[in-house]
């Protein structure tokens, strides 16, 4: 098994896995998320999305709350999914030149990273669905496993983790101006 290399800066690697199977969650009921974590500063995105959504539903779902952030990927390591292997998936990924590696779900050997944070997830999750842990406001509006995403990641970032010894907050560096230099090269 080929080890992953380590990258120089922030989002040059990601992982990316799918945590299916959740509680209908948020104003458009999502029962599934895509985490995307960086393995460089092991910052985490978790992106509230459907189990039946297909390649272009997640492409789409991915340059507008992923990559406008953080600029183009190298390299993306994903386990097998139907997603990751359509046609329009992979053109996606030759035509912004990156790599698309793939591993096998749950092999820790190759994305101990993202089993990692997607057990932590996972769960987190249940606990808040399990003891009914909804938090409402005078207006009625409820906060579910999906609208308390932002308040993860963000505990997530602010914590410091043993392996930086650092927390991801301070690691991470928007790569915004190589990602807008990297298209208008191309045009």
């Amino acid at each position: 098994m080929s080890q992953i290399q380590e990258p120089k800066s922030p989002w040059e690697i990601a992982h990316m896995v799918w945590v299916k199977a959740l509680p209908p969650g948020g104003d458009r009921s999502f029962n599934a998320c895509l985490l995307l974590a960086d393995r460089y500063s092991k910052t985490p995105m978790f992106l509230p999305c459907h189990k039946a959504d297909k390649a272009m539903d997640t492409a789409i779902m991915i340059w507008n709350r992923f990559i406008i952030h953080t600029g183009l990927l190298q390299k993306i390591v994903s386990d097998i999914d139907p997603k990751f292997t359509s046609e329009l998936w992979t053109n996606l990924h030759n035509f912004f030149g990156e790599k698309l590696s793939l591993s096998r779900a749950y092999h820790p050997q190759t994305d101990v990273l993202a089993e990692t944070m997607i057990q932590n997830l996972k769960g987190i999750i249940r606990r808040i669905w399990a003891y009914g842990l909804d938090f409402k406001y005078s207006d009625g509006f409820t906060h579910d496993w999906c609208t308390l995403i932002p308040a993860l990641e963000m505990a997530y970032k602010t914590s410091i983790h043993s392996s930086p010894g650092k927390k991801p907050a301070m690691l991470e560096n928007v790569g915004i101006q190589d990602f807008l230099i990297k298209i208008s090269r191309r045009t």
